[in-house]
């Protein structure tokens, strides 16, 4: 468990929670869901004296959930948010029973697309995380600040501007970070369905990984449903700020976290709005993959009905001059057999060439 205390333009990190918030800050405490229910007393203890409230059981065994969904909930006193993150690479490796990164193979990256939940209590002057164990999120805000603070001495004015002024700050500046994790990975995303499309496309293409489309589509339709539960849950959260804001934030503090609000809730739209396309990308390549298959079958049908047409006027020379008859023209004449030979061969270069004009026998791609 980690206890940081932001002051006015200064922070400390601290042992043990503290009696009271600090004048004009507020108390972050950051602990891995592993370690919750050992630390719940202390957490319920700190709720009570700082916020003003203990956390009620559901609120407990929502912020336990390691499964939860993004959600939004709220009390008269605190605020609670289920936020989902995108795992990190190592984590998919450690749930996935990895050592190495897997061989490149068509769609992968869909199949490895996993997230954590992350819980959020927001009271006036306390701010309660529970993360996964090793999140990326909590570890990277507390090693900036730890950067730049000095635990006895403040920061420097530069250090100050960078720091939040009240729990709902850090928890969007933390959530905005979570989901640009989800639009940094569109990139890799698109590459790998471009990259399968082109190979579905292919001419020389036969067998196309239907078993990896499914997996991709999944992923992309689980994707979309979680951005639009995170969207939810943050237009709610933001609805409940503009209708009973808290009494001692100013109204620049409370624009200005309006503002965060609408950039993260712009930015899972963007996830959405991404989602939404590549999942029309995906239908569209499968159509145009069944149009080109039959594309081709039309050519082979047409070259074979072309091939069959001029092998048909040679198979009626063929059953004329088969006939059981004593008198038949040239059947009795030395030349006659060359004749009828020239004939069939003349017949069937004259339909060739014909059937080659009207691109009968050749491919209409070219």
């Amino acid at each position: 468990m980690q206890i940081v205390e932001f002051g006015a333009g200064t922070l400390r990190f601290l042992d043990q929670p503290p009696a009271k918030a600090p004048d004009g800050g507020f108390v972050w405490i950051y602990l891995e869901r592993e370690s919750f229910e050992a630390d719940l007393p202390a957490i319920q203890q700190a709720a009570q004296a700082i916020g003003g409230s203990p956390l009620l059981d559901l609120h407990v065994k929502d912020l336990g959930n390691r499964s939860h969904p993004s959600h939004y909930d709220y009390t008269s006193v605190y605020d609670v948010v289920i936020f989902r993150r995108l795992a990190t690479e190592a984590e998919v490796r450690v749930e996935l029973g990895e050592s190495q990164a897997p061989r490149p193979a068509p769609l992968a990256g869909f199949g490895r697309i996993r997230t954590r939940a992350v819980g959020f209590v927001v009271f006036d002057r306390l701010l309660v995380t529970v993360h996964p164990a090793g999140c990326y999120a909590a570890r990277s805000f507390i090693q900036r600040y730890l950067a730049d603070a000095v635990q006895t001495e403040g920061l420097s004015a530069a250090a100050r501007s960078r720091l939040p002024g009240n729990p709902s700050d850090l928890m969007l500046r933390m959530v905005n970070v979570m989901v640009d994790s989800y639009l940094n990975l569109r990139k890799d995303l698109s590459n790998e369905l471009d990259a399968w499309q082109r190979d579905m496309l292919a001419a020389s293409s036969r067998n196309a990984d239907w078993g990896a489309l499914l997996t991709a589509r999944n992923a992309l339709h689980a994707l979309e449903d979680l951005s639009e539960e995170q969207n939810d849950a943050m237009q709610e959260w933001l609805d409940s700020q503009r209708e009973q804001p808290a009494p001692w934030i100013t109204r620049a503090e409370r624009d200005l976290l309006e503002a965060r609000a609408r950039d993260v809730i712009e930015h899972i739209d963007r996830v959405v709005h991404h989602v939404r396309r590549m999942e029309h990308s995906a239908e569209t390549a499968v159509q145009i993959h069944f149009s080109a298959l039959g594309n081709r079958t039309n050519e082979i049908m047409r070259t074979l009905t072309a091939l069959t047409a001029i092998f048909l006027p040679l198979n009626l020379i063929a059953g004329i001059f088969g006939m059981n008859f004593e008198f038949l023209p040239l059947i009795h004449r030395d030349e006659g057999f060359w004749w009828i030979l020239g004939s069939m061969l003349l017949i069937a270069v004259g339909l060739g060439v014909v059937f080659w004009r009207k691109r009968y026998l050749r491919s209409t791609g070219r």
